[in-house]
């Protein structure tokens, strides 16, 4: 049977759905239009730090605006970019795939991710995503930044190294605690693989995760990047939260 044939005969068995609902859609791994309409994108102007979205106001010099958070606290990678906003739809999305083992969003997310990525893309640039212990690692499964950031990568022909970043020691869950307490928590417990240095020496890092909050955990990574030489670090994030989402 031809490649065509059998996937018309298996679209009449498995019919494509929406990632969210599951109500019949025109593609697979598409959204139906109520949960496009729902789906909180990142559109028009954002932090250049943080990707989150802000009011539409008069543009700052260069484009490169700051949400308040970011002004508060400072960053040690040089910008960011989120596809989505962590509310409503957004974060039914990404509790489905950390939580809910939906590997099957890793595909149309990382296509929302590649297009918010497009400014923090350079010739030089390595994914990686931000790692698990691996005690978490052993009861999940699977690192959702890890399938995000070999997907995204994929998606802009650019290179991942899925271990260039190491947990040596276990977290508690940063649910619940203030953002002090989020940063002590996570000072220093993200390195560089003493394996994988190489690679990063004098090139620049796009870090990936799943979802931004804080920003502590991001860090710590960035932090750890740096020390072993790279020139510079970026983030990347299937959603941001914000304080008033």
């Amino acid at each position: 049977m031809k490649a065509t044939h059998l996937q018309s005969a298996l679209r009449l068995v498995y019919p494509p759905r929406c990632t969210v609902c599951g109500d019949l859609v025109d593609s697979d791994f598409g959204l139906c239009g109520p949960c496009w309409r729902d789906t909180p994108f990142v559109m028009g102007q954002v932090c250049n730090l943080c990707g989150v979205s802000l009011p539409a106001g008069p543009d700052a010099p260069g484009d490169l605006l700051t949400c308040d958070d970011c002004l508060r606290t400072p960053r040690p990678w040089d910008a960011g970019r989120a596809a989505l906003t962590y509310s409503g739809t957004g974060r039914k999305l990404v509790l489905a795939l950390k939580h809910g083992d939906r590997q099957d969003m890793v595909r149309p997310a990382a296509v929302w991710m590649a297009r918010a990525a497009q400014p923090l893309l350079r010739p030089d640039t390595l994914f990686a995503p931000v790692p698990l212990h691996w005690l978490r690692l052993l009861r999940r499964r699977y690192n959702q930044a890890a399938l995000l950031a070999r997907a995204v990568a994929a998606e802009v022909d650019r290179p991942m190294c899925p271990d260039l970043l190491i947990r040596p020691r276990a977290t508690p869950s940063l649910g619940g605690l203030g953002r002090d307490a989020r940063f002590a928590t996570m000072e220093g417990t993200i390195r560089v693989h003493p394996r994988r240095r190489i690679r990063l020496a004098g090139r620049h890092v796009l870090l990936v995760d799943d979802v931004m909050a804080s920003g502590a955990t991001f860090s710590a990574a960035a932090n750890a990047c740096l020390a072993a030489g790279a020139a510079g670090v970026d983030i990347l994030v299937l959603a941001r939260a914000r304080k008033d989402a």
